[in-house]
C-alpha cells in the first residue's frame, strides 16, 4: 500500500519544527503553530474540525483551536508526527492516505513556499500521479467559485475541467503545481496561464476558487 500520506505527514512535522512556533505561512493570519494546531484538531478532535464547513460549529472549532494553539509547540509537533489516536477514522491507513495526502502536501508548501529562500521540491512521478488522480476527481468541488471558466493541462496533455464558463483560462503546470493553484495558491504556484487577458489577470487574483 502507498505511504504517500505517512512520508508528507513526516516531512511537514519536520518542517514545522525546523521553521520554529513564529514563521510565517501561506494561510492568512496564521503561524506555523497555528497552522499546527489546525492540523492536529482535524484529525484529533472530530467534534470540532467539522467547523471548516458547518458554521453551526465555527465559534467550537475556534476554540479548540485555539486551545491546542497554547499547547507547548514541541507537543503539538509530535501530536502531528504520531498521528491520529486509534479511535479516529484518520488511524485506518486507507482513510489516511485518500484524505491526508492533498492536505500535508498543501501545507507543507504552505510553510515553505512562505519562507523567503524557498525553492521548488522535485517530486517523483508516482507523486504526480497519486496528486492528480485526486485533483481530477475533486476538480469541479475545488473550482466552483472560480470567476473564469478554468482547465486544468499536465505537460503530458491530460486535462481537467476546474469550473465550467467563459471565457476560458487555460492554466498549465504539473499536478503538485496544479493542485496548489486550485486550493487559491495561486501567487506561488508554477503555472501558466492561458487565455483573454481580463479574464487571467481575474483569475490571478481570485481570493477563493473553491474549497
Amino acid at each position: 500500500m502507498s505511504t504517500h500520506a505517512k512520508r508528507e505527514r513526516l516531512l511537514l512535522a519536520d518542517l514545522l519544527e525546523t521553521v520554529g512556533p513564529d514563521a510565517p505561512t501561506l494561510c492568512e493570519g496564521w503561524t506555523s503553530r497555528d497552522l499546527a494546531a489546525h492540523v492536529v484538531v482535524r484529525e484529533r478532535r472530530l467534534d470540532a474540525a467539522g467547523g471548516v464547513v458547518v458554521k453551526q460549529l465555527a465559534s467550537r472549532l475556534e476554540r479548540v483551536m485555539a486551545e491546542f494553539a497554547d499547547k507547548p509547540y514541541e507537543e503539538l509537533i509530535q501530536l502531528l508526527r504520531t498521528g491520529p489516536p486509534r479511535f479516529s477514522p484518520f488511524s485506518l491507513k486507507q482513510l489516511d492516505e485518500a484524505s491526508n495526502v492533498v492536505e500535508f502536501y498543501v501545507h507543507t508548501e504552505d510553510v515553505r513556499r512562505a519562507q523567503p529562500d524557498w525553492a521548488r521540491r522535485e517530486l517523483d512521478a508516482v507523486f504526480q500521479e497519486a496528486l492528480w488522480s485526486r485533483l481530477d476527481r475533486t476538480a469541479r468541488l475545488m473550482g466552483r467559485n472560480a470567476p473564469t471558466g478554468v482547465v486544468l493541462r499536465r505537460p503530458n496533455g491530460q486535462t481537467t475541467v476546474l469550473n465550467k464558463g467563459t471565457p476560458v483560462v487555460t492554466v498549465t503546470g504539473e499536478p503538485s503545481e496544479l493542485l496548489l493553484f486550485a486550493f487559491g495558491r495561486q501567487g506561488v504556484a508554477d503555472v501558466e496561464l492561458d487565455g483573454d487577458k481580463d479574464a487571467v489577470a481575474r483569475l490571478h487574483e481570485a481570493k477563493q476558487l473553491g474549497i
